[in-house]
């Protein structure tokens, strides 16, 4: 005999106050909260190359990256996410447990994540309005894609391969990764 699985559904608050004291992370999407699985040791340092790049350019400016640990609010607050690193120069974005205007959002794909990083995230980020820049980076394999959003003719992506570099502006901030920055330190030898 099967059984029914019950759905309960989070308001916003509900949400925030039960995430500020959970002893884990959770992410809400529209309105139902999944735990988040943990991460190898890859995973972190791609991460962290990411994170370190930018906060190495945001110095002393005004735009602030974010990694791992700060949430990300879209659809009016019924999806709630934790990207790998974000990047947010809206002074106005202030609240100090979430974001909701970044520029560059980057998520470094597992295979307990990649699905839903590549269909799920990516069909949010898209309704972000300042989005200008999804990077999504294998943690299994040298492989980068980027999704770049040009002023008046939409989205455009591209897969990175090792002569080329990801060129982000936002604002007055401008950076140029390469694989060779996103994979340092990796084991992922870059030939």
């Amino acid at each position: 005999m099967s059984h029914a699985q019950s759905h309960v559904f989070l308001s916003e608050d509900d949400y925030l106050r039960r995430e500020e004291q959970a002893s884990a992370k959770h992410e809400l999407v529209n309105g139902e909260m999944y735990a988040m699985a943990g991460a190898s040791e890859r995973h972190n340092r791609i991460t962290l190359n990411i994170a370190y790049h930018l906060r190495t350019v945001t110095r002393g400016k005004p735009c602030r990256a974010f990694m791992a640990d700060m949430k990300l609010r879209v659809d009016a607050g019924t999806t709630y996410y934790y990207p790998d690193v974000m990047l947010v120069c809206d002074p106005g974005d202030d609240h100090p447990i979430y974001k909701r205007a970044p520029c560059f959002i980057a998520e470094v794909l597992s295979p307990a994540t990649a699905s839903v990083d590549l269909r799920e995230k990516w069909q949010a980020y898209r309704t972000l309005p300042g989005l200008r820049y999804y990077l999504l980076v294998d943690a299994e394999r040298l492989w980068a894609k980027v999704f770049f959003r040009h002023e008046v003719e939409g989205w455009f992506e591209q897969e990175l391969s090792t002569e080329d570099s990801l060129e982000v502006t936002c604002g007055d901030l401008h950076l140029v990764l390469t694989l060779d920055d996103l994979y340092e330190d990796t084991g992922l030898l870059i030939v």
